[in-house]
């Protein structure tokens, strides 16, 4: 069958390829045979190429994160999913070839309806999405959250969950075609990140002040965040897409009491609350609550052009069937 495999870690244009690799054998009882039909190319797997993302790999080895398959075969055993239903690859399910072979308890069938190119995408933001927004700070109906990279995929998610738990979100972008768009989505204030930001929420938001802070980006990007939080505040750092150390003042830390945390959804604690995540981000999405643009599908015969895409910006798919 056709994959990619990753054969050195480095730069992913050089290092991935496109190949064929041995077929998975039949499934045995308790495992499922998957056709896969998309899956993205996230900067998590970019980080996986490079070596510098904690996933064990002996290589060369397919890699990929997430995506969406269809069953076609189950083990004895296996009850909760049948031939033809569609499922999510459980995370790091090495999901850039055609056909994968995974545990049947890490495995749930989707509802019927959606966008399979949607449904790939399921694996990752929505459940880190929803994990944000309750980890951390007990947070309650009414209650503001503020977010940066609020375009990306997990920014999206979190404002559809947020809606869904009566949350308010405040959500910072960088360009200004984007805020008619989140705007749209559901964001209650949306507004581009710069020195005004914090006059411009207090007068959104008047005496209310977020309790929780969503920070992808790291870099100068961390500090903009922490500036928008109420004191006592709580501000989570789950991605560092600026590739810069996360940039603090002691003194919110000191005087306003301002808590700085960390998530990874591949951390043990998040082990069994990820599959309940996963469902209600599918739900959503399949209400079309949750709807992330594509930037680009493409063959697995074209990863080097796909690589290159990411890379650019953009949320860029592989077609794994066909």
């Amino acid at each position: 069958m056709r994959a990619v495999l990753l054969t050195a870690f480095g730069n992913p244009i050089d290092t991935l390829k496109f190949t064929e690799v041995p077929e998975p054998p039949p499934p045995g009882p308790g495992e499922v045979l998957v056709a896969m039909l998309f899956a993205p190319l996230d900067f998590s797997d970019l980080l996986v190429a490079r070596g510098i993302y904690p996933v064990p790999l002996t290589l060369p080895s397919v890699i990929g994160n997430e995506g969406v398959g269809r069953v076609m075969a189950v083990g004895r055993g296996v009850t909760h999913v049948k031939a033809g239903d569609r499922v999510l690859a459980p995370l790091h399910g090495l999901t850039w070839a055609e056909r994968a072979l995974y545990p049947a308890d890490r495995l749930f069938a989707l509802p019927v309806g959606g966008d399979a190119r949607q449904l790939a995408m399921a694996g990752i933001n929505p459940p880190t999405a929803a994990l944000l927004l309750s980890e951390y700070v007990d947070l309650k109906p009414g209650d503001w959250v503020v977010q940066n990279a609020a375009n990306s995929g997990v920014g999206r998610s979190v404002i559809a969950f947020a809606k869904k738990r009566g949350l308010h979100t405040i959500n910072l972008v960088r360009r200004p075609e984007l805020v008619p768009e989140l705007q749209a989505a559901g964001g209650d204030v949306v507004l581009v990140d710069g020195p005004d930001a914090p006059a411009y929420v207090k007068g959104a938001i008047g005496a209310a002040s977020p309790r929780l802070g969503l920070d992808a980006i790291a870099g100068p990007s961390t500090q903009s965040l922490i500036r928008l939080l109420g004191p006592g505040g709580t501000a989570v750092l789950y991605s560092q897409l600026s590739r810069e150390p996360a940039a603090l003042d002691g003194r919110d830390l000191i005087f306003r009491r301002i808590t700085v945390r960390g998530f990874w959804q591949g951390a043990p604690e998040f082990a069994a609350k990820l599959p309940a995540a996963m469902r209600e981000g599918a739900e959503l999405i399949i209400a079309g609550q949750i709807q992330v643009p594509i930037a680009g599908v493409y063959p697995l015969s074209a990863i080097k052009e796909a690589v290159a895409h990411a890379e650019r910006g953009g949320k860029v798919l592989l077609q794994l069937q066909g």
